[in-house]
């Protein structure tokens, strides 16, 4: 297959009935690394994975299983697998004899602990422990600590002579942890959650992978992505911001890279303020070209008290494209900081209050959407609980081909639900022109035949936009007949304002009115809000959108009945 090809018609998921699919999984990864990403391996690093296709079927499932678990270290009477074709112990011969284990005689006071039980540790222990002047009669936590005062790490031959040739440790997991950046464009998922659930259970959209469409283009950049990978693991351990500062790649023309380096840099910038380091907290944030970086620079800013400077990067920021929740946070920054600099307050424009009603509905134990549903539905103005999935839908069929175009670091395998950086700042910037292109369409009458047509031919296909199980063709003839295509541009364009955040906050149920002469009145959306509920902040920013945009949206208050019958008789 050649890398222009479309995978999709080759590489399929394994047969979940088969006992050994997690090993027909592995295969695929590494077939794949080995076929797409050869240039960025060593030759070294190849001729070890076309040694991992020539082991076994037993040695290459066992040696999959513990690339699986967790560590590296393991003992060999553990390792029990009875789908192997072979006993575990020919399999583990085979691995150490072409060295994708090693055997194991020395071992840390942490890995000691973690390997055996205290059953087992206590009567081999027994001695030393008295010889220091302790009963073995203590919790393992106690008996760890005591002897990691005392010692770093043990000869398993000396210390437990019966398991002293038990121990293997597993070789070679760098490259098991490159070949897994390189297929699935992280190291968050793990190999078990891959090969053992993610593979199998839906039908994907096949996007073309090509050497262009790649994410890493040199092995300079996977390094650089291993690096950032450790620096954010270091930070979790809590070290020190001013250690982990050091080792932070310098900027990259790479902008799949550069996006995961201005995350690293925003939590530096926390994880340095949290440790009392201020000037280095706001030189990484003031890097980072995060979106949630400027607003906690400029509060940084003005806990140092450097008013000046935060007013002077607020007042330039006003003109940029921003997000609701930026707007809103900026604002108030801003007006704590007119004080602070003698500046004049700035006008905060007030949101409009949401059209609201209050309805009485029987209690049924049903959720209070599908009460209100129920209690507002009529034939000829029918109402769906759709929350955040039909506009959602709408705008994933108009572009889906967009959203799936091979963006280079969108599509790393083609097990993909939708892009990888679909929640990145550069997701809308890197595809301008294509979605210009979609929404433009918007402007005739295509657009409904566009949208339907998508959602013919791609019926099933995993899509982070498309709910399924919601989203039926009825509904969906329903809001292209009564929804104007004006409400859905403007809205499609909100949405691409801040995907993450703007993807949800939608009001619960709409309600169509296709009798209705105005056009702009043939539907409305309704949140509904049982008793002691409230408006979150989303929630508040989208009806007041939709009340700027002309777009009709009400908020429900829901009594239950019998509560209400019962404070009517308490005031008799």
């Amino acid at each position: 297959m050649s890398p222009s090809e479309s995978p999709g018609q080759r590489l399929r998921a394994a047969d979940l009935d088969n006992p050994l699919y997690y090993l027909e999984n592995m295969e695929t990864v590494v077939n794949w690394v080995r076929h797409h990403h050869g240039d960025l391996l060593t030759a070294e690093e190849r001729g070890r994975l076309d040694g991992f296709g020539r082991l076994s079927v037993s040695a290459r499932a066992l040696l999959t299983r513990m690339v699986m678990r967790t560590g590296e270290l393991f003992r060999a009477g553990k390792l029990c697998y009875s789908e192997l074709p072979e006993p575990e112990s020919v399999a583990l011969a085979e691995l150490l004899s072409t060295g994708w284990v090693k055997s194991v005689a020395w071992v840390t006071i942490d890995e000691l602990f973690r390997l055996f039980t205290l059953a087992e540790l206590r009567p081999a222990l027994a001695d030393r422990l008295t010889d220091l002047g302790h009963s073995p009669a203590m919790p393992k936590g106690r008996m760890k600590a005591l002897l990691a005062d005392h010692l770093d790490e043990i000869d398993l031959a000396d210390w437990l002579p019966e398991q002293g040739n038990d121990l293997v440790r597993l070789g070679h997991m760098a490259l098991f942890d490159r070949i897994r950046l390189m297929f699935f464009g992280n190291l968050r998922q793990s190999w078990s959650d891959f090969v053992l659930v993610e593979l199998g259970y839906q039908q994907y959209e096949e996007v073309p992978f090509t050497p262009e469409s790649r994410a890493f283009q040199r092995r300079e950049d996977v390094d650089c992505y291993l690096t950032m990978h450790h620096c954010r693991e270091w930070l979790d351990e809590g070290r020190a911001a001013e250690d982990v500062w050091l080792q932070v790649p310098a900027a990259t023309e790479n902008s799949w890279l550069t996006s995961r380096r201005d995350r690293l840099l925003l939590e530096l910038g926390r994880q340095a303020e949290r440790q009392g380091n201020r000037e280095l907290a706001l030189a990484a944030l003031t890097q980072s070209g995060h979106r949630e970086a400027r607003l906690k620079q400029l509060r940084l800013l003005e806990r140092m008290k450097r008013f000046e400077e935060a007013w002077t990067i607020a007042d330039q920021w006003q003109t940029g494209e921003l997000s609701d929740a930026e707007v809103q946070g900026l604002a108030r920054i801003l007006k704590r900081l007119a004080r602070k600099v003698g500046e004049p307050m700035p006008t905060m424009a007030q949101a409009p209050a949401p059209d609201e009603f209050l309805i009485t509905v029987p209690f049924t134990g049903a959720p209070v959407e599908l009460a209100v549903q129920q209690h507002l539905w009529q034939d000829h103005q029918p109402v769906f609980y759709v929350e955040n999935t039909l506009i959602n839908a709408l705008f994933g069929l108009l572009c889906w081909d967009v959203i799936f175009a091979p963006v280079p670091g969108a599509f790393f395998h083609p097990f993909h639900v939708g892009p990888a950086d679909l929640t990145r700042e550069d997701f809308v910037p890197r595809r301008r022109e294509l979605l210009d292109t979609a929404l433009a369409n918007l402007e005739g009458d295509g657009y409904r035949r566009m949208i339907v047509d998508t959602y013919q031919r791609k019926q099933g296909l995993a899509n982070p936009f498309v709910n399924w199980h919601v989203v039926t063709g009825d509904l969906l003839e329903l809001a292209l007949d009564c929804m104007p295509a004006r409400h859905l541009q403007v809205l499609f364009r909100r949405l691409l304002n801040n995907l993450k955040e703007h993807r949800s906050g939608f009001p619960d149920l709409i309600r169509f009115v296709p009798d209705e002469k105005d056009p702009d009145r043939r539907y409305e959306m309704i949140e509904v809000k049982g008793p002691g509920d409230r408006l979150q902040d989303h929630q508040r920013r989208w009806l007041a959108f939709f009340a700027q945009q002309g777009i009709p949206a009400r908020v429900c208050y829901v009594r239950w009945q019998d509560a209400a019958m019962s404070a009517d008789s308490s005031s008799l």
